[in-house]
């Protein structure tokens, strides 16, 4: 590893010498993902409410299974966790997931899948980053693929219609 610094740090003054620029490397997706927002940029609470716990996941679920937020009902709240289902497009059934929400992250877990295996939380190296926003009525929600590329969607999720 020190060896590995040394020739790098070498290799940067050795182009530094030649007039040449360093080459720069792109971050990685849990660089970006992780990079601090401004403070123009409204952050995520440390702590949500129950209706906002509801209300993020509810956004979070539409936007990654593309469904409207209102089509996600919210079956029940149990330590931090939503459990939440929807309409199946393709057959009518069922979908159901939980979620959870650490600090600005939404984090969810498929459930019913036939594979076993793919019962689980959606927080692995592969897995897309979900991270949200809440400005009054709207949840911004963005979700940074493995790929590096964002699909970001702005959802009106209103804090009455919470209550069923």
């Amino acid at each position: 590893m020190l060896k590995l610094l040394v020739v790098l740090g070498l290799s940067g003054l050795a182009l530094a010498a030649c007039g040449q620029p360093a080459e720069k490397t792109a971050p990685t997706v849990a660089q970006k993902a992780a990079a601090k927002p401004s403070d123009a940029v409204q952050t995520a609470p440390e702590v949500l409410s129950a209706a906002d716990l509801r209300r993020v996941c509810r956004a979070g679920l539409a936007a990654i299974h593309g469904q409207p937020p209102m089509a996600i009902d919210v079956d029940g709240v149990d330590g931090g966790v939503v459990h939440a289902s929807w309409r199946a497009p393709v057959d009518g059934g069922r979908m159901r997931a939980d979620c959870r929400v650490e600090k600005d992250l939404i984090v969810w877990k498929p459930l019913d899948l036939p594979d076993a295996t793919l019962v689980r939380w959606m927080n692995q190296a592969d897995d897309p980053v979900v991270r949200y926003v809440m400005d009054g009525q709207a949840i911004t929600v963005t979700q940074t693929l493995p790929d590096g590329t964002t699909e970001q969607a702005e959802l009106a999720v209103p804090a009455e219609e919470e209550a069923r």
